[in-house]
C-alpha cells in the first residue's frame, strides 16, 4: 500500500479527538497536579515531622510563602485540608484520600519506568511528572505490565 494510503487508513482508524476535550482535560490535569504535589507533601511533612507548616511547604515545593498560602486557600476550599492562622495544616479525610491514590499512582509509574530499564533515579524524577498525566486506563496497563515483567 503506497505510503499516503496507509497514513489515510491509519488516521481512519483511530477515533477522532476533539480538540476542545483535549485541552479541557490538560488544563483540569494542571489544576489537579498542583493540589496533588500540596496534599502528598502536607502527608510527607505531616509524617516526617508531626506537622505541615507554610514555611514548610514553600521550602519544599520551591514556592514563596504568598503562592502557598493561595494554594491553600483553593485547597480549603475544595475540601483537601484545614487550616487556622499561625497553625499547622490538616488534611481532610478527602485530602489524605487524594495523597494515598498519588503515593500509590507515583509508585506505579516508578516501577513500571524500572522495569522497562529505566535507571532508579532517572524513574523517581520522570514518575513525578508522568503520575499526574496517566490516565487510570494507562495505570492499568502500566500495572498488567510490571506484573508480566
Amino acid at each position: 500500500m503506497p505510503r499516503t494510503d496507509r497514513k489515510k487508513a491509519e488516521a481512519s482508524a483511530r477515533p477522532p479527538v476533539q480538540p476542545a476535550e483535549t485541552f479541557r482535560r490538560s488544563r483540569h490535569d494542571r489544576a489537579l497536579e498542583t493540589a496533588q504535589d500540596y496534599v502528598e507533601a502536607i502527608a510527607d511533612l505531616t509524617a516526617a515531622q508531626g506537622e505541615a507548616r507554610v514555611v514548610d511547604l514553600a521550602r519544599r515545593l520551591g514556592v514563596t510563602h504568598v503562592t502557598v498560602n493561595r494554594t491553600l486557600a483553593r485547597l480549603q476550599r475544595d475540601g483537601y485540608v484545614s487550616t487556622k492562622p499561625y497553625r499547622a495544616i490538616f488534611l481532610t479525610p478527602g485530602g489524605s484520600r487524594m495523597a494515598d491514590e498519588c503515593r500509590q499512582r507515583h509508585q506505579t509509574v516508578v516501577a513500571f519506568l524500572q522495569t522497562l530499564g529505566v535507571s532508579a533515579k532517572a524513574a523517581e524524577l520522570d514518575a513525578e511528572g508522568i503520575e499526574h498525566h496517566v490516565s487510570p486506563e494507562t495505570l492499568a496497563a502500566f500495572e498488567r505490565f510490571i506484573k508480566k515483567h
